[in-house]
């Protein structure tokens, strides 16, 4: 099956999966829904604003409608995401994790990762890049790359411990691009 062309059924993310964690925390992991949008505004808010800056390379304070209906009406074949959801009782959302394929070169996709604060530090952003790696090169992606704050020495670190390549962004020194080679 040419996984470029597949129907949108055949590039739905994997089933729910639970994660152990360090710190005697898990997560669940699973595809995002229309239905998340509140539970993906409240994570929004929950992230301190230095978390929201480092995901989004500006101070916003909140999502605005058009922003989280981008964010949680994915058609999970050009534009794929997951949540992490803590396995307490509320199941509050706790990272989020997606790639966008480019129209123009499908074979191509940018990534983007946020992880609670109270849940960095744990291996879950680590473990939600290692995912998306995967799921995408299983589906056709050949490459991931993402923005990263210059300043942003975790993200850089962990980019680097996945071997992607970083280099210089060409709108300038704040931000770095980090490219993953994930072609079989």
């Amino acid at each position: 099956m040419n996984t470029l062309l597949a129907p949108p059924h055949a590039l739905a993310p994997a089933p729910d999966a639970v994660w152990a964690l360090s710190g005697a925390r898990a997560v669940r992991l699973r595809p995002i829904a229309a239905a998340d949008a509140s539970a993906e505004q409240a994570f929004f808010r929950s992230l301190s604003l230095d978390s929201r800056h480092k995901r989004f390379h500006v101070g916003l304070r909140e999502l605005s409608p058009p922003l989280l209906k981008l964010l949680t009406e994915v058609d999970q074949r050009m534009h794929i995401a997951w949540v992490g959801e803590a396995l307490e009782p509320a199941l509050p959302v706790v990272a989020d994790a997606r790639y966008v394929r480019e129209a123009e070169h499908p074979w191509r996709a940018e990534f983007a990762v946020a992880v609670a604060d109270d849940w960095q530090g744990r291996g879950l952003g680590r473990r939600l890049i290692g995912h998306l790696a995967e799921h995408a090169r299983l589906h056709g992606v050949q490459q991931l790359y993402g923005d990263v704050l210059a300043d942003n020495r975790r993200m850089l670190a962990l980019m680097r411990d996945q071997g992607a390549r970083l280099t210089p962004h060409p709108d300038g020194p704040q931000l770095v691009r980090a490219v993953l080679d994930i072609a079989a």
